[in-house]
């Protein structure tokens, strides 16, 4: 079955009402592995509930419809969709509990053509339940690598960010742990490429794989620390590119290069591989 471009364009999501608290957004900070060190006032601040403060990137994982693309009916070959970019806007700083309605579309569908692929661009808008103020906006971009040539436009695919070629001016490790994929998925995403040897064995992987949201929840915990001295109500925009996959227990170096007042740009590397793992990033910051 191929994608219908009409049908796929104009899917309808309806609204998803999640409350969440505290519980949750300690879940999420220990998924993005706060806490290594749990004497650190840095990872507590997020990682223990006195004076806490929930980390911009949880607003990936609210109001999520699931992994909808596995849905027949959308004409997608699912086992061979990759994540290929992500985008957050911060309206309002995400509080520690609340109730919040997701409301999702999608943007485009981009047809590279027979053997390309296509690009599914696809937003979530995240508002308080009370006020109906926006406090989030959720964008990605999902990579469908069997399903190009069905006959869909073939532009405007978004332009990655162009990062400098000169040293950066920061650097910040973070270190993630064996068992960080398996805390994370806790968080909504059970993906069996992410839990189970022999499923990470089929597709490719000597052993399960780190989620890409959970790469980049500890990007943005490095630009936190880095930019916005820890304060993560600063955090204003976060858009990156994945570029390959992080196992759990490797060391997430965030590359860090200061572009003018509150912008910069960042790219991610694992330090035992020397692997690029996120690309072409940009933030804004407060």
């Amino acid at each position: 079955m191929a994608i219908a471009y009409d049908q796929l364009k104009n899917r309808k999501f309806g609204d998803i009402v999640q409350q969440y608290g505290t519980r949750d957004t300690l879940l999420y900070a220990l998924g993005v592995c706060c806490g290594d060190d749990p004497t650190d006032p840095c990872d507590l601040r997020f990682a223990y509930e006195e004076n806490m403060q929930a980390l911009p990137t949880m607003a990936t994982v609210l109001c999520s419809p699931g992994f909808w693309l596995k849905e027949p009916d959308t004409g997608v070959d699912w086992r061979h969709v990759l994540h290929g970019e992500q985008f957050l806007t911060i309206h309002r700083p995400l509080p520690p509990s609340g109730k919040l309605i997701g409301r999702q579309h999608i943007e485009e569908i981009v047809d590279k053509g027979q053997g390309r692929g296509a690009l599914i661009y696809i937003k979530r808008e995240l508002l308080d339940a009370e006020s109906g103020e926006l406090v989030c906006t959720v964008g990605l971009s999902s990579f469908a690598r069997a399903d190009g040539g069905f006959g869909g436009p073939s532009g405007p695919a978004k332009p990655a960010h162009k990062l400098p070629e000169t040293a950066p001016d920061m650097t910040c490790d973070l270190r993630t742990w064996k068992h960080s994929a398996l805390i994370y998925r806790l968080n909504g995403d059970y993906n069996p490429l992410h839990g189970d040897p022999a499923v990470a064995r089929a597709a490719g992987f000597d052993r399960p794989i780190l989620h890409g949201l959970c790469t980049y929840g500890v990007a943005g915990r490095a630009l936190v620390r880095s930019l916005c001295d820890n304060d993560a109500t600063r955090l204003r925009q976060l858009d990156v590119r994945f570029s390959a996959p992080v196992y759990p227990g490797e060391t997430i170096r965030t590359e860090i290069w200061k572009e003018g007042s509150g912008v910069a740009g960042f790219r991610c590397r694992v330090v035992e591989r020397n692997l690029v793992v996120l690309d072409s990033g940009l933030a804004r910051y407060q």
